[in-house]
């Protein structure tokens, strides 16, 4: 297969973490004789600077004319310290999920064995937790009319969302739903909102058309409160754009570190593939972001192409890694394995996985027996 790929590293550890998620790619297209072209371009806090703007015109036609997009991330503390900033690097992603029409983000979040130890939850707690956000993407109130009265002491943000919104990642999610354990849990907040309400009314209808999975409601402080104290109950979550965001982030100390979630944002036409976690800007350019949310976001791209086998074998690579203890200081402040050295092993283990159990102590010794 032959794919085209736009590439916007964006801000802070984006460029870092996405050029081993192309290292991976490349292992990937050798190993099973296809073709990845990868077309970088602006977006964030680089792009305001070079073009003030935090999504060029240029930017967007090259997402527009390739295949989909692999993204870093975006935020600079020059931005995110001044709140009176009129032009911001996340007015670049949500500009472009609006013209993208990227409706549908899927995070999913899964409890590594090896890795149980690191979460702050109990191991009894997390063990087992293998869940799916799907969360909307270009409603509700961050896209809403938003207003400030002269004197700077009353503000507005309008939530807002059709029928027709909810109900294209209601298929969505229940689809996804059949294919793992059969249940969607809607999280909402309708004994107070009427949007919920109406997602509440919407969600119902549509799932008289799924028997075989089972519905059910939280209210979102309650399924807060849920996803520490009983994780395990979720499958599927499906939600509004806002509460999304919250749970999904809430959802990351699970697996010990927001550096291993994944998303996929998909709508009719275009994807782009990124991790939820920020620019990170303290640890730029000190080589030790953690890769492995990057990497497992082009192992989402290649789900959406349906090259399955190619994205099974990118997670099987990771969890080797993970196993060995192969990752950066976030998962083990004494860890000395650097960002470029989880992206190698990764790429190594996708290439040729002999003798790579021995890789730990080449490492520790300054060798290696890979070539």
């Amino acid at each position: 297969m032959k794919l085209n790929i736009a590439v916007l590293p964006g801000d802070g550890i984006g460029p870092e973490v996405t050029d081993q998620s192309i290292k991976v790619l490349n292992a990937i297209a050798e190993k099973y004789d296809h073709q990845f072209q990868y077309e970088e371009a602006l977006m964030g806090a680089i792009a305001i600077d070079k073009t003030g703007e935090p999504l060029p015109k240029e930017t967007l036609d090259i997402c527009l004319n390739n295949d989909a997009i692999l993204f870093g991330a975006i935020g600079d503390p020059k931005y995110d310290n001044d709140p009176t900033a009129k032009v911001r690097p996340e007015q670049g992603l949500l500009a472009l999920r609006k013209a993208l029409n990227l409706y549908t983000n899927v995070r999913p979040v899964k409890a590594y064995n090896a890795l149980l130890q690191k979460s702050p939850l109990r191991e009894g707690i997390i063990k087992g937790v293998d869940m799916v956000i799907y969360r909307e993407l270009t409603s509700g109130i961050y896209f809403g009319d938003k207003s400030l009265n002269d004197a700077g002491t009353t503000a507005s943000d309008d939530c807002t969302y059709t029928a027709e919104e909810i109900s294209r990642i209601t298929h969505e999610a229940f689809k996804a739903a059949q294919n793992r354990r059969k249940k969607v849990t809607l999280v909402d907040k309708a004994n107070v909102l009427e949007t919920s309400r109406l997602w509440r009314k919407v969600v119902t209808e549509i799932a008289t058309e799924y028997p075989d999975v089972e519905l059910d409601f939280l209210f979102v402080d309650n399924a807060a409160m849920q996803m520490i104290l009983n994780p395990k109950q979720f499958d599927v979550i499906l939600t509004e754009n806002m509460f999304g965001d919250i749970i999904s982030d809430e959802a990351s100390v699970i697996g010990g570190s927001i550096g291993l979630l994944a998303s996929a944002s998909t709508g009719d036409d275009k994807a782009l593939f990124e991790p939820i976690h920020g620019s990170y800007p303290q640890a730029k350019g000190k080589g030790i972001a953690n890769p492995i949310a990057s990497i497992l976001s082009a192992a989402m791209l290649l789900d959406h192409f349906e090259l399955y086998d190619e994205a099974e074998n990118i997670r099987e690579a990771v969890e080797k890694a993970i196993t060995l203890g192969i990752y950066t200081p976030d998962l083990n402040i004494e860890s000395k394995y650097m960002t470029a050295d989880v992206g190698e092993f990764i790429t190594e283990f996708i290439s040729d996985t002999s003798e790579l159990d021995n890789y730990p102590a080449n490492i520790a010794v300054g060798l290696s027996t890979i070539i």
